[in-house]
């Protein structure tokens, strides 16, 4: 039996027959949707707004709706001996459907309780980090499902390989996981192996303070199993607690570690270098996503892969052949007159990583930003941190802040990023006049990179058709 399939000390996983997402349209949730229509459970829920992720789960089998409304909750999951609700901590205490499933008996459980309880049987491959986390998780699910030894994952990112962020294995039981810090989510896990990609401070709605923040993580460590391992990124400011047993690596892009990259060649449209572990160096690794941020990711991709059995061509083959996930430095134009790069980046270490890598791969060319920032919390808590990265464009345009989850904050706008923003070519727009103002500007522009975790994906399309035009 699938070692996946099982539920501890809540609900078995046998006497499900419904599933209801409160919150279904968010990207982690998608792939818990896709993984219980994949076992043949009825799937519904409720989700803010419409997207292009809604209507594929839609098609998928799930029945999603777009109003706070428990009229609207099919029959079906109704029953609380056999259905399991699971909500996203973006869904206010408040909502009314969550309410509704509270009083009724029903099992309520977070996203990341549920996940945690599917792949408590498996042994998790847990990638954690306030950046770099959904591109080397991807990265390492492609490596192990295109070799011999195979995997399961559930990623934050739809991947372009594979057009899905679900994966699932008849005879593997290595389960990627994209472990998300939010609201303490990826304290719900028990991972055999796990890499930490980042801390810079981040949610500090959540967590209060910086050391808080990295606390979370030094607790993450704790849950590693005693014969696994963690692999940290070099220098990070946080001490491990690993369990009697547990090994700890340690990675880096280029400088020495226990996995790193060297001889490094940067030209032609093309990234490649040497892959060095402990005990083998791979020659001649070639980027498939030539981004220079991608040699940091990729170590600790390759290093998981190695750690599990894949082999020296099989990993060489997997890097090249990755394409990337959705929204992570997305080419949508790549001619000689125009580039259009759509990238998720929404943290300010983020936007530099993403705005250094576009300004390497196109030296001399003027590089034009459009951000939307997201949630009032962050902008107000790295409202200067933005603005430096921001600074190293040629142009920008800032739009509005995107809420996602939150209430306005009095005083806190995009004008706060936009006051400390230092190259003299910037301005705010607003969304709904940004693609008017990309057509009457198009024949200055050379490379646009948009960015942003909001909805500034939505224009990614219009911006694009502008040259179609053309």
């Amino acid at each position: 039996m699938n070692r996946l399939l099982c539920f501890k000390k809540t609900m078995e996983i046998q006497k499900i027959t419904s599933v209801y997402f409160v919150g279904a349209g968010g990207i982690g949730m998608s792939a818990l949707i896709r993984y219980f229509l994949a076992k043949g459970k009825a799937v519904a829920g409720y989700d803010r707004t419409p997207s292009s992720l809604t209507e594929e789960l839609i098609r998928e089998g799930a029945r999603i709706h777009y109003e706070e409304d428990v009229e609207l909750i099919p029959a079906d999951c109704q029953d609380a001996a056999h259905t399991l609700v699971v909500y996203t901590p973006a869904i206010p205490e408040n909502h009314a459907e969550l309410r509704y499933f509270r009083a009724g008996g029903f099992e309520v459980l977070k996203r990341a309780e549920v996940l945690g309880k599917i792949t408590r049987g498996a042994r998790g491959l847990c990638v954690a980090g306030t950046h770099g986390k959904t591109t080397t998780s991807s990265m390492t699910a492609h490596l192990l499902k295109q070799s011999h030894v195979d995997c399961n994952a559930f990623l934050g990112g739809i991947l372009k390989n594979y057009d899905s962020n679900l994966m699932l294995s008849s005879k593997s039981d290595l389960t990627v996981i994209e472990a998300d810090e939010y609201d303490r989510s990826f304290h719900h896990l028990q991972p055999y192996m796990a890499v930490i990609t980042a801390v810079d401070a981040d949610h500090l709605d959540i967590y209060g303070t910086v050391e808080a923040y990295r606390d979370s993580f030094e607790h993450f460590t704790s849950l590693i199993r005693p014969d696994g391992c963690l692999i940290l990124k070099k220098g990070l400011p946080i001490r491990p607690r690993l369990q009697a047993g547990a090994k700890l690596y340690t990675y880096s892009a280029t400088e020495e570690a226990d996995f790193y990259a060297k001889h490094v060649r940067i030209g032609n449209g093309d990234i490649v270098f040497d892959f060095v572990a402990p005990d083998v160096c791979i020659p001649d690794v070639k980027l498939g996503v030539p981004v220079e941020v991608n040699i940091e990711n990729g170590v600790a991709a390759m290093a998981l892969a190695w750690l599990n059995g894949v082999t020296e061509e099989e990993i060489k083959r997997g890097m090249e052949t990755f394409a990337g996930p959705v929204r992570r430095f997305d080419f949508h134009l790549k001619r000689d007159d125009i580039a259009l790069i759509d990238d998720y980046a929404h943290h300010p270490a983020e936007l530099k990583a993403s705005i250094l890598s576009v300004k390497e791969l196109y030296k001399g060319k003027k590089i034009t930003g459009i951000f939307q920032p997201h949630l009032y919390t962050r902008t107000r808590d790295f409202a200067a941190d933005f603005a430096a990265s921001l600074s190293l464009l040629d142009e920008l345009i800032l739009l509005d802040i995107y809420p996602a989850r939150e209430e306005p904050i009095p005083g806190v706008t995009s004008q706060l990023i936009f006051d400390q923003v230092t190259i003299p070519n910037k301005r705010m727009v607003h969304r709904e006049d940004l693609v008017d103002i990309v057509r009457q500007e198009k024949d200055s522009m050379e490379v646009i990179l948009m960015l942003g975790a909001g909805n500034i994906d939505r224009l990614v399309e219009p911006v694009k058709q502008i040259w179609d035009e053309k």
